[in-house]
């Protein structure tokens, strides 16, 4: 059990039998009046963010999320199946964890995922992926010109510089969705 004043960025916190990684926290001290500590939390089941107020030294319950290594193998109905690579166990993750990180799947791709009990709260793609491009839109299809829209082999489409063709294995920062390099 911790207080108040010992809440940091990237601690999971259970308020209520929901999970939350704080944000941000700050001390908030006013001219008359009893200080505070002011967080921002995540709601690891819904992704929505909340401020809550907590007095100096409340007791809070802090939680540790047990992180494992999944490869992803292929999306099952409404869930996506991956292989949990220390102890070979299969695991569904639903749709709404995975989000948008969808765009970067492919086989083979090896991520954290943050396991609470058997429940998952979130996953985590490494930070830079080599993905090969299927198609470039061309200049003329593109308005505005300066740079070409690559769809990559998952299904995620980025800005590319003009010299980068169908084809070719691309370095891409997953958290930005951004163009790195050329492999």
């Amino acid at each position: 059990m911790a207080t108040s004043n010992q809440l940091n960025p990237g601690m999971t916190i259970s308020i209520g039998n929901k999970l939350y990684r704080v944000e941000s926290s700050v001390k908030v001290t006013v001219p008359k009046g009893t200080p505070f500590i002011k967080a921002k939390l995540k709601d690891l089941g819904t992704h929505e963010t909340i401020e809550k107020n907590f007095k100096l030294n409340q007791p809070i319950k802090d939680v540790s999320l047990i992180e494992r290594r999944l490869e992803y193998l292929y999306l099952e109905g409404e869930e996506y199946l991956f292989l949990d690579v220390v102890n070979l166990d299969q695991v569904l993750v639903p749709m709404n964890i995975v989000g948008n990180k969808v765009n970067f799947l492919k086989e083979g791709v090896e991520l954290k995922a943050f396991f609470y009990g058997e429940t998952i709260f979130a996953v985590e793609l490494p930070q830079f992926l080599e993905l090969m491009v299927a198609k470039t839109q061309t200049e003329d299809d593109k308005e505005g010109g300066g740079g070409k829209i690559a769809l990559l082999e998952t299904g995620a489409k980025i800005d590319v510089p003009p010299f980068i063709e169908t084809g070719d294995i691309i370095k891409v920062d997953t958290k930005s969705e951004e163009y790195i390099q050329r492999v």
